[in-house]
């Protein structure tokens, strides 16, 4: 019971449990996905696009990101994950990685193999259903990530996706929309949201002076809550966070 406990306070079973409250059993086939405990160093490439029959990963400490290369050599970071997020899902599910994953901190992860992931689903089916709504969770975010690159301003791109990983941090213990610890650089916000980082860093700025959110030092400050909300025009509601469905 004691393991079930901790287990219970892990960013992914905070997060899971956002959606569906899990039972004792579910909690322990939750706990064999971290068997295999790894640790990565900032830069290194958990998964590489195009890498067959790869591993997923949990992450548990530490920021990655997910990103594609084009032909160019330009990058397209398609999201951050935090705790709590899945690695590379796809890459098992797809049996081809359509994406790279790489870690932008030093982080930990759980790797998760194709029958790891398919005794849970065949066993415990509310936590399948549970990874089935992180999973729609992503879809939702990268819908959203779609419309600031093509509608909104190089401003409300910004201030959208600051709220979203405060609201993200939040649901598993480590921020929320005042503020939060966060170790992207400006060449990573740049690739996320189609900018240059010498726009970026005018953007910040223009932010900070009008008194916005402060971004410095590693740690975002949302100076003005609901002003900032405003300006995105953020609604937390594609982030399904209000709390359980299933009970």
């Amino acid at each position: 019971m004691e393991a079930q406990m901790l287990n219970l306070q892990s960013p992914l079973s905070r997060k899971l449990t956002a959606f569906v409250a899990l039972s004792d059993a579910d909690l322990a086939t939750l706990a064999r996905f971290d068997r295999r405990r790894k640790t990565f160093h900032s830069g290194h490439e958990m998964i590489h696009e195009g890498e067959v029959n790869a591993s997923a990963y949990i992450l548990s400490t530490g920021w990655a990101c997910s990103y594609k290369i084009l032909p160019d050599g330009d990058r397209q970071i398609v999201d951050f994950q935090i705790p709590g997020d899945f690695l590379g899902l796809r890459s098992i599910l797809f049996r081809t990685a359509d994406h790279t994953v790489e870690a932008i901190t030093r982080i930990e992860a759980s790797e998760v193999l194709e029958p790891d992931l398919l005794d849970a689903f065949a066993n415990a089916p509310r936590l399948a259903t549970a990874v089935l709504w992180a999973a729609s969770r992503d879809e939702a975010m990268v819908v959203e990530h779609l419309v600031n690159l093509g509608r909104r301003s190089a401003e409300e791109r910004m201030a959208h996706l600051l709220l979203e990983l405060g609201a993200r941090l939040h649901l598993v213990g480590l921020g929320d929309e005042a503020g939060f610890d966060c170790p992207l650089t400006q060449y990573h916000l740049a690739d996320a949201l189609g900018l240059s980082a010498v726009h970026v860093n005018r953007v910040l700025r223009r932010l900070r002076e009008d008194g916005l959110v402060t971004f410095q030092k590693g740690r975002v400050i949302v100076d003005a809550p609901a002003r900032l909300r405003d300006l995105a025009g953020f609604d937390t509601a594609y982030l399904d966070q209000t709390g359980p469905l299933l009970r």
